[in-house]
C-alpha cells in the first residue's frame, strides 16, 4: 500500500504526537502514582498508627485509673459496701465508658457494683476474675455474657465490652479481692470518629478496620463486617512489626491504598495485639493521577489534530513542485514535447528537476538506438521473424503463464523439404524469397500469443498455446495446417517452386522437463519425421 506525501506527513505527525503523548502519560503516570502512593500510603499508616496509639493510650489510661481505685481504703476489711457502691458509681458516672464496674471478694462473690447489678453473684468462673486474681488484666473485645439483659441497650444492638481487672491486697499483702470493671466498646467509635473527622474533606470513602490478635476477628470496622475474619498480607506485615502502607490488589474486586500499625501497648500496659488498617478505595485516592493522565490525553489528541493538520498543509506546499514534475513526466511519456521545470523555492525539488531534464534528454538521445539495437538483437534479419534470443525471451514469459493457468505449450520444430533444390536451380536470392514467404505462410497459421521463430537456414520453430486435455490432437491439427499450406506453389519472379515441411513435435506441461529439453525432444522427432518421408509430423514418444 502506498500512501500520497500529505497523507504520510499528517499520519507522520500524528503518530508522533500519539507516542510522545503514550510516553508522557506512561512516565509522568508512573512518578505521580509513586508520589501520591508515598504520600497518601504514608498518611494512611501515620493515621494507623495514631489509631492504634489511642487505642492503647486510651487502655492504658483506664486500666491504671482501676488500679489505683483499688488501692484505696474503702477496698480493705471489713467492707463497708455503701461505701465502695459510691465509689464505683463515682467512677462510672465520671467516666461513662465504665459500663459495669464490681468488686468482688477472693471467691468470686460480687460484694458491690454499679448500679447493684450482679451484687451477691458468683462470677468466680469468668476471665475477669480468675486472671485478676493473678495481676492486671486486660481481656479482649468479647459480648456481653451476664450483662446483656441486665444493662441498658437502646440502640439494640449487641453489647460488647473490654475487660480490665486488677487484684486487690490486705493490709498482710495478700489477695483479698478483685477490682473488675467491663468498658463499653462503644468507646472506640468515638476514636475512630476523632481519626476521620479532620480527614473527611480531603480523603474520602476511608476505612477503619482494628483486628483482633487473637482470631483475626474484625472489631472495630463498617457495621456488616464486624465479627467477620480478615486474615491477608497486610496483618501479617504489621503483626511483624511494620508499620508501613501498601497497594492491594484483589483482582476483580476493588483495589485499595491501605496504612496498617499494630498496637504494641503503652508505657506498662503491654496492649492486646490489635491491629489497625486503614484504607482507600484506589480509584479515589489515586484520582488526581487519573485526572492528569486524561488531560495529558485530551491535549495529546488535540495536539495531534493540530500537528496533522501542519503536516498536512506542509506535505502540500512541499508536493505541489513535485505534482508539476509527474503531470510533465505523465505528458512527456504521452508523446508531447514540453519542457521539464526546474524553478522551485525548495533546493532539492530544483535539483531533482534538473536531474530529470538532464535524464529525459539522454533517453531521448539514445532511445532511437536502443531501439534499433534490440530490434536486431531479437529479429531475424532476412525474414523478420523472432530469432532464438526472441524464443527463449518468450519462453521465459510463456511459461509463467502457463504455469498460472495450467496450461500446455507444444513444440513444433520445422524444416522444409526441397529448399536445397530451389536454391541450387534459381539461385540464393530466390531462396531468400522463398524463406520470407514461407514466414509469412507461417505466421498466417499462429494466433497472436503464439511465436513463430527462424533458428538457422531453412528451419523454424512454432510453439503453441494449447490446453491441457488435447495439446497432441492440437498441436496436430496445426501443424497439418502448415504442412497443407506449404505445400502450395510458390511464386517467385516469374518461376513457380515446390517444397514441402517435415514437423517434429514434443509438448510441455507444468510437471514435466524444462522448455529447453522440449525444443531437443522436437528436435529429435523431426529427423524421424525425415527417415520417415519427409512432409509428415511425428510427435517424439518421450514428450
Amino acid at each position: 500500500m502506498s500512501l500520497n506525501l500529505r497523507t504520510f506527513f499528517a499520519g507522520a505527525f500524528a503518530l508522533i504526537i500519539i507516542m510522545l503523548t503514550a510516553l508522557l502519560i506512561f512516565v509522568i503516570g508512573e512518578q505521580s502514582t509513586k508520589r501520591v502512593e508515598v504520600s497518601i500510603g504514608g498518611s494512611l499508616a501515620e493515621e494507623a498508627y495514631q489509631m492504634a496509639e489511642k487505642l492503647d493510650h486510651f487502655m492504658w489510661a483506664r486500666a491504671g485509673e482501676v488500679e489505683v481505685l483499688s488501692k484505696l481504703n474503702a477496698f480493705q476489711q471489713p467492707y463497708n459496701s455503701a461505701e465502695i457502691g459510691g465509689l464505683l458509681n463515682q467512677l462510672k458516672s465520671s467516666l461513662p465508658v465504665f459500663t459495669w464496674v464490681g468488686f468482688l471478694d477472693s471467691r468470686g462473690d460480687v460484694i458491690s457494683a454499679t448500679d447493684h447489678i450482679l451484687e451477691g453473684q458468683n462470677i468466680s468462673q469468668r476471665p475477669v476474675f480468675q486472671e485478676g486474681l493473678k495481676g492486671p488484666f486486660t481481656g479482649d473485645v468479647h459480648d456481653a455474657v451476664l450483662l446483656a439483659k441486665l444493662l441498658p441497650n437502646p440502640s439494640g444492638e449487641p453489647l460488647q465490652f473490654v475487660d480490665v481487672s486488677v487484684p486487690v491486697y490486705g493490709s498482710q499483702g495478700e489477695v483479698s479481692g478483685v477490682l473488675a470493671a467491663h468498658l463499653s466498646w462503644e468507646w472506640s467509635r468515638e476514636v475512630e470518629a476523632s481519626i476521620l473527622a479532620p480527614l473527611k474533606e480531603r480523603m474520602r470513602e476511608l476505612e477503619i478496620y482494628v483486628v483482633s490478635e487473637k482470631d483475626d476477628t474484625i472489631l472495630l470496622g463498617p457495621p456488616s463486617l464486624i465479627g467477620r475474619k480478615l486474615s491477608d498480607d497486610v496483618i501479617a506485615s504489621a503483626r511483624g512489626g511494620e508499620n508501613s502502607w501498601v497497594v492491594e490488589k484483589n483482582g476483580a474486586d476493588q483495589d485499595y491504598l491501605t496504612g496498617y500499625a499494630y498496637g504494641d501497648g503503652y508505657m506498662n500496659y503491654p496492649g492486646l495485639g490489635w491491629t489497625v488498617v486503614v484504607r482507600q478505595p484506589a480509584n479515589i485516592a489515586f484520582a488526581s493521577v487519573y485526572e492528569l493522565e486524561r488531560f495529558i490525553l485530551l491535549s495529546g489528541l488535540a495536539a495531534t489534530v493540530v500537528f496533522g493538520l501542519f503536516g498536512w498543509l506542509l506535505a502540500g506546499w512541499i508536493a505541489r513542485p513535485l505534482h508539476k514534475l509527474a503531470h510533465t513526466a505523465d505528458l512527456l511519456s504521452g508523446g508531447a514535447q514540453v519542457e521539464i521545470p526546474v524553478k522551485s523555492r525548495i533546493k532539492d525539488v530544483a535539483i531533482l528537476a534538473s536531474s530529470l531534464r538532464n535524464l529525459v534528454g539522454n533517453l531521448t538521445k539514445t532511445e532511437n538506438k536502443l531501439s534499433y539495437m534490440s530490434d536486431i538483437a531479437l529479429h531475424d534479419g532476412l525474414t523478420g521473424l523472432p530469432n532464438r534470443n526472441a524464443l527463449k525471451e518468450f519462453l521465459g514469459h510463456a511459461v509463467g503463464k502457463a504455469k498460472q493457468n495450467r496450461t500446455t505449450l507444444s513444440f513444433l520444430y520445422l524444416d522444409l523439404d526441397g529448399f536445397k533444390k530451389v536454391n541450387d536451380s534459381l539461385g540464393h536470392a530466390a531462396g531468400d524469397a522463398l524463406l520470407k514467404k514461407v514466414a509469412d505462410r507461417l505466421v498466417d497459421c499462429t494466433r497472436e500469443n503464439e511465436i513463430v521463430a527462424r533458428i538457422g537456414g531453412d528451419e523454424f520453430v512454432v510453439v503453441l498455446n494449447t490446453t491441457a486435455n488435447k495439446p497432441a490432437f492440437e498441436a496436430e491439427v496445426v501443424a497439418a495446417r502448415i504442412i497443407s499450406k506449404l505445400n502450395l506453389p510458390i511464386e517467385i519472379g516469374e518461376a513457380t517452386a515446390h517444397v514441402g515441411c517435415s514437423v517434429g513435435a514434443a509438448i510441455w506441461t507444468p510437471e514435466g522437463p524444462e522448455p529447453e529439453e522440449i525444443l531437443r525432444l522436437a528436435d529429435e522427432a523431426l529427423y524421424i519425421s525425415k527417415r520417415s518421408g519427409k512432409n509428415r509430423i511425428t510427435f517424439e514418444a518421450a514428450s
